[in-house]
């Protein structure tokens, strides 16, 4: 597999995690010390990845209504960016961008940066 390939594999991996509503699934595929930025409904926040896996946890998996959309996936060598577009996600849509690591032979998520609008 490309290192292209595998990163964006992680990507979808990411959608199907939000999907199975699995924090299990997210943290498996996202560095422990993953940073996340961005907007939501407004407000910026900026930390660790734990506010959107207790988001993850405590709300239902989204509906038939979700869709996501990987965008282009750039590959650096060790590093890569990634793009996704959301749609219907805990009642909002997102546009996500992603930077991931090729850490000890796996790609991982090391940051999220974002922003929401009301779906």
């Amino acid at each position: 597999m490309t290192d292209q390939a595998a990163v964006r594999a992680v990507l979808e991996e990411y959608v199907a995690a939000c999907v199975a509503g699995s924090v299990d699934r997210l943290q498996a595929i996202s560095h422990p010390g993953a940073l996340m930025s961005g907007y939501l409904a407004g407000n910026y926040l900026m930390g660790s990845m734990e506010p959107f896996y207790a988001a993850v946890r405590s709300s239902p998996p989204p509906g038939a209504e979700y869709r996501a959309e990987i965008g282009p996936v750039d590959v650096a060598g060790a590093v890569a960016s990634a793009s996704l577009r959301e749609r219907a996600y805990l009642g909002l849509d997102f546009v996500d961008l992603f930077h991931l690591a090729r850490v000890d032979g796996r790609w991982l998520i090391v940051s999220k940066t974002f922003d929401s609008a009301q779906h």
